[in-house]
This record gives C-alpha cells, structure tokens and sequence, in this order.
C-alpha cells in the first residue's frame, strides 16, 4: 500500500457500525458528586418523567406555532414559537442534569411517548381555545409532577437538581401559564360603557 492509499483509507469514515448498549436506560454511573447512588437514580427517574413530558410541550407549541389561525394569529404565532424556544433551552438543561448524575436522559421520541404523561392530541388542527387550553393542560401536569419532585429531591440532598426544577422548569411553565391563560380571557375589545358616568 502507497503512502497516498495509505492516507485515504485513513481518512475514510468507518460507516454503518453497530454496537450494544453501554449503558441500559434507569442506571447510573458513579461520579464523585457526594451524593448516593440511590439519590442520583431517584433523581434521573424523576427528571426523566419531566423530561418527557417537557418534550411533548415543546412538539405541542411547535405544533400549534404552526397551525394557529384567525385574527390572533400573529400575536399568538410569535409567542408560541417564544415560548417553544425557551422549552427547548429547559430540555436541554433537564437532560444535561440527568448526564451529570451519570444517567441517561430519555432522547428517541418513541420512548418520550411511552414515559409522558400528556395526553396525545387529535392528528388534525383543534380550534385556538383548544389548543390553548390542551398548551395549559400540559403545563398543569408539569408544574404539579416538578413540585412533587422538587421537593422530594431536596429531602434527599441533591439542592442541584431541586434549583433545576423550582428556578427553571416551576417557573418558566409558571409565566408561560399565565400568558396562555390571559388569551383565554373573554374581554370585549371596546368598552359598552362608553361615555357614561360612573355613579
């Protein structure tokens, strides 16, 4: 083999490789953290389930980012697609804690299916209030299953993963909450009590 052949085959991207699993989903590795093997399993287990869920909100905004429609349409438009932006950086952060506990966050949206908690929507386009109301469903379930976390987690010492729940994923879904629930509030656009006095 030539020096020139000799680079090329070096260069060239082993493909179509295969291998086993080295590490089964609900372990955990050990890494120094001064937190217990049985804390840290607890923990993936919990960020887990709102991992999945927080994913099946995220593809919810996208979904309805995508298929609002009416005379809301652009506000609402702007601000799902907001709001699934800021999901998609609490994803990000819910799974990296659960690699830092030497986990493995759930990442392949056929098992995201099998872990959520959400109910699956209809295939088609729903109306704006409900599809708002299926956004604020979605949240409620989050928010409730994160303080029951968040709380059991701290009792047992990792304040890492309580911060994570309470300062991110509680109070993101808290603003985002009230937002979505102010659409829904049926106000007339122009007051019927104009130009009268009040007693």
């Amino acid at each position: 083999m030539t020096a020139t052949s000799s680079r090329q085959a070096g260069s060239q991207p082993r493909l179509h490789q295969h291998g086993g699993e080295v590490q089964a989903f609900g372990t955990v590795r050990h890494f120094p953290l001064g937190l217990s093997h049985d804390t840290r399993l607890y923990s993936c287990q919990r960020l887990n389930r709102v991992l999945a869920d927080s994913q099946v909100l995220h593809a919810l905004y996208k979904k309805h980012h995508w298929l609002v429609r009416g005379h809301t349409f652009y506000p609402l438009h702007l601000l799902l697609d907001k709001h699934a932006d800021e999901q998609r950086q609490l994803i990000d952060s819910v799974a990296e804690r659960v690699q830092t506990l030497g986990g493995v966050a759930v990442g392949d949206p056929r098992h995201t299916a099998e872990i959520t908690q959400i109910p699956r929507p209809p295939n088609g386009v729903e109306p704006v209030p409900g599809m708002l109301s299926r956004l604020l469903d979605a949240h409620e379930t989050i928010l409730i299953d994160a303080r029951d976390a968040a709380g059991r987690v701290a009792d047992q010492g990792d304040e890492g993963s309580n911060d994570l729940l309470v300062s991110g994923v509680i109070r993101t879904g808290e603003l985002q909450a009230w937002f979505l629930a102010e659409h829904l509030v049926d106000t007339p656009l122009v007051s019927t009590d104009r130009g009268r006095d009040d007693p």
